[in-house]
């Protein structure tokens, strides 16, 4: 147990100290009868019960979690339970009590726990399912059972038609006790386990709330009526309730969500379930608003699905953060690697495969000289002018931007997705690149672009380490890409000869610059003009 924990577990074993003291001590053990605050103090703490099985209840029906819905049972159990016993109050709301409503509290904590162990057990897991079948009888079983009760002692129908004192019960009370503090004991250290892996202040509370629980049924088997240690259990009990409610509350505040409250305690198959029809939900409504449709429709469906107005109002905002932060960085990752890798999450590791690509590169040929007489000013505001026309020509041709450099950038092409044609797109690309941007250089005095364009087989993939990636084209196919490029004049594109072998034929225009020597190769390569 982490260090930290220690002084919470000092405090939940300070009550089961000071009630041996009491047992031990019976002068300490002091009485105190005061109807009105036992009626009130008990009633205040089934209704905070009540509802805290009522949350639970619906988050369990809104997502079919057979582990939030055993919860919600153990809550409505007590709940029922200790309302009944509220009913023991002399003189409250009946003249006198009876068995029926002295025992319901043991009988409630006893029903409690087993309901409290069972969501963490195998009805909870491998054998949920069963649990959800009849989740509706089991339900209606536990609202029956306490209705019954009720009834049969208010009008003192035997076996709790009788009068009786809650230490004549101390035998048959303290052997349950056992049974039940195991059970609670089970539940709790499952809980913990949740808590540590989840780090949850609600499934910790949940532990709190469940050796408190244990605790006072230890007290109920114990005490004596109408002394501190009768009282104690009936404050343990409250405190129990009020630690879950307030950290309920607390998380809630936090996360605005009933679902982000209690996923903590949800079974890893509901999480996911959870996670899958958030991200759904945020992406449908992310794209309404990009393509500026009303949302009201998905809205509706999610109520109807069961979200609060505040899942539904935080799915919304996630929904408009996702969609400014993508509109921020998709113009930094290549088109298709973004729609690629939104569909194949997988393909962002890192790595690479080796296929048969075509590069494209392109530069402005004098920009050195140009930069030099110019302000900077200028240079960007050419670039910007120059690539406002490129980019749509890239993306027309199915082309993947691997990087700008200054004036220059790098293609592929049959890099991301399957191209069969990538050879033929890429030698468009770049023949309408010159097309478009002729003029504009004409007009302004601008340097041109010069294009370089091999194929070949290559590695693609992910290059880095998990912090930073970049997507890559490496291999001489693009080395080889580059040197033509470097050949090549102003307005010109050069291709290789794996280019000129598949486009040879297919309505180009090659002429042949013969064998020209490029940096990097000690052999001259073949390479021919595009037009």
């Amino acid at each position: 147990m982490h260090r930290r924990w220690i002084p919470t577990g000092v405090a939940l074993a300070l009550p089961l100290v000071g009630l041996g003291l009491l047992l031990a001590r019976p002068e300490l053990d002091l009485v105190w009868e005061h109807h009105p605050s036992h009626f009130w103090l008990v009633l205040g703490t089934a209704a905070v019960n009540v509802i805290l099985a009522y949350l639970t209840n619906v988050a369990a029906s809104r997502h079919e979690d057979a582990r939030i819905f055993l919860v919600s049972m153990a809550f409505l159990v007590s709940a029922g339970f200790l309302g009944l016993h509220a009913l023991a109050t002399p003189q409250a709301l009946i003249p006198e009590s009876n068995a029926g409503f002295v025992i319901a509290t043991p009988a409630g904590l006893v029903l409690a726990s087993v309901l409290a162990a069972g969501s963490v057990s195998p009805l909870a897991g491998p054998r949920g399912g069963v649990v959800l079948r009849h989740r509706r009888r089991i339900r209606w079983s536990v609202i029956g059972l306490l209705a019954a009760w009720g009834a049969v002692s208010l009008l003192r129908i035997p076996p709790l038609r009788d009068p009786i004192a809650v230490e004549e019960l101390n035998g048959p009370l303290a052997a349950v006790a056992i049974v039940a503090l195991a059970l609670y004991a089970y539940a709790a250290w499952r809980y913990l386990a949740i808590a540590r892996r989840r780090r949850s202040p609600v499934a910790l509370a949940m532990v709190a709330a469940l050796v408190l629980l244990a605790e006072a049924m230890i007290a109920v088997a114990l005490s004596r009526s109408w002394h501190l240690s009768w009282w104690e259990w009936h404050v343990l009990m409250a405190g129990a309730f009020a630690i879950i409610a307030l950290a309920a509350r607390a998380e809630y505040g936090r996360t605005g969500s009933l679902v982000a409250t209690l996923r903590p305690i949800y079974l890893e198959a509901t999480v996911s379930h959870i996670n899958r029809w958030h991200g759904r939900a945020m992406a449908e409504l992310a794209e309404l608003e990009a393509r500026g449709e009303p949302t009201d429709s998905l809205i509706a469906d999610l109520r109807g699905d069961g979200a609060s107005v505040e899942e539904v109002q935080l799915l919304t905002a996630a929904a408009r953060e996702m969609r400014r932060v993508d509109e921020l960085f998709r113009p930094y990752l290549p088109q298709r690697l973004a729609e690629r890798l939104l569909e194949e999450p997988d393909a962002a590791r890192p790595g690479g495969d080796e296929r048969v690509v075509s590069v494209l590169f392109a530069d402005l040929a004098g920009f050195t000289s140009y930069a030099e007489s110019h302000q900077p000013t200028d240079v960007i505001a050419m670039l910007n002018a120059y690539w406002a026309a490129v980019l749509p020509v890239i993306d027309a041709s199915r082309g993947s931007v691997e990087h700008f450099a200054g004036d220059g950038v790098m293609v592929m092409f049959n890099a991301v997705v399957e191209e069969p044609d990538h050879v033929a797109r890429a030698a468009r690309c770049a023949l309408e690149i010159q097309r478009v941007t002729a003029p504009i250089a004409e007009r302004e005095g601008w340097p041109r672009f010069r294009i370089g364009i091999n194929t070949g087989r290559a590695v693609v993939g992910n290059v880095g380490a998990a912090g930073r990636l970049s997507f890559a084209t490496i291999g001489d196919t693009t080395n080889l890409a580059a040197r033509l490029m470097a050949t090549a004049h102003p307005g010109e594109v050069v291709v290789g000869e794996g280019v000129r072998r598949e486009l040879d034929g297919g309505g180009f225009t090659l002429t042949p610059l013969g064998a020209v020597q490029v940096k990097g190769k000690r052999e001259p390569v073949e390479a021919w003009t595009l037009a």
